[in-house]
């Protein structure tokens, strides 16, 4: 029995010297990210601060939950990102929560007033900030290539290529039916809807759908009777943030006037899957795609 113990003691003495002795695996050096900046990766990063539910979804999509240490309170999915430690909102994150951490590498959107502290701490950060649908695909391939991933990175971009492609070539052609996205209907007078630089807006065509609300802004108020001038055929209301705060359109006044609520054609989505510019955005597409032309996605 003591030479049993010797030698598992020997062994375990061994193993933990290689493991020391062990050279870091070389990163990628320098990258650019969404802002232009160069940022050097010496290393691959081991322990990762996600400050985006976006940029979580894809780390988990890329089988890098092991590595991610912090992520928002607004981080749900995949539902082990529940249990990684929470470090606050996106735009004021707890600093003091990031630093305890120990991140090698901290990802997140745009904010320069984040972006100033994070360089007076002297954290190794990575800016995401996709501007459209090309932008996300490029932004989980740079990530593949930070965290040395990029195989996976490439086969997932491959995947929702394809996916994308399969819904363009069965709506390119069809009739394009007068869609309208409701985001925030809590005063149905002035529901809030996405235009023109939105991902939504970009779904919405790439789905085979006219967006009334395209020339309305980004993110805008969309007037009562502008809706009813535009009459859409289509209603797609956003519950991502519950169905306790989406009115009963059919008996709105106005509202019942369009054709949509006529025809019965008001459809709900999860808006996580619309507006989350991570790798879960085909699946909004997909879903999209079959309301709007249920005739062409069965």
């Amino acid at each position: 029995m003591k030479r049993l113990a010797l030698i598992l003691l020997f062994s375990t003495l061994v193993l933990a010297l290689v493991i020391a002795c062990t050279p870091p695996t070389p990163g990628p050096g320098a990258i650019s990210d969404d802002l232009g900046r160069t940022v050097n990766i010496e290393e691959i990063p081991q322990r990762i601060v996600s400050l985006a539910p976006s940029i979580t979804e894809t780390l988990f999509a890329l089988n890098l939950g092991d590595k991610v240490v912090g992520v928002t309170d607004y981080c749900d999915y995949p539902e082990e990102a529940l249990d990684k430690d929470k470090v606050g909102g996106f735009w004021q994150p707890s600093l003091e929560k990031i630093v305890a951490l120990t991140p090698d590498l901290v990802l997140m959107p745009e904010s320069p007033e984040l972006i100033s502290e994070l360089e007076n701490l002297g954290l190794t950060f990575v800016v995401v900030e996709p501007e459209d649908i090309n932008g996300i695909l490029a932004n989980i391939e740079l990530i593949g290539q930070i965290t040395g991933t990029e195989e996976g990175a490439e086969a997932l971009t491959a995947d929702i290529r394809a996916r994308m492609d399969s819904i363009i070539a069965k709506t390119g052609d069809a009739q394009k039916p007068r869609v309208f996205y409701v985001i925030d209907a809590s005063d149905p007078s002035k529901p809030w809807t996405a235009g023109a630089g939105s991902f939504i807006d970009a779904l919405i065509g790439l789905a085979g759908g006219e967006n009334i609300a395209a020339t309305a802004g980004q993110w805008a108020q969309f007037s009562l009777e502008a809706l009813v001038n535009a009459d859409p055929e289509i209603i797609i209301v956003d519950v991502s943030q519950g169905d306790a705060l989406v009115p009963d359109f059919e008996s709105l006044s106005g509202w019942s006037q369009t054709t949509a609520i006529a025809t019965g054609r008001i459809h709900f989505i999860d808006g996580d899957l619309t507006s989350r510019p991570g790798p879960r955005m085909v699946d909004g597409l997909e879903e999209m795609a079959r309301i709007i032309h249920p005739d062409l996605l069965q």
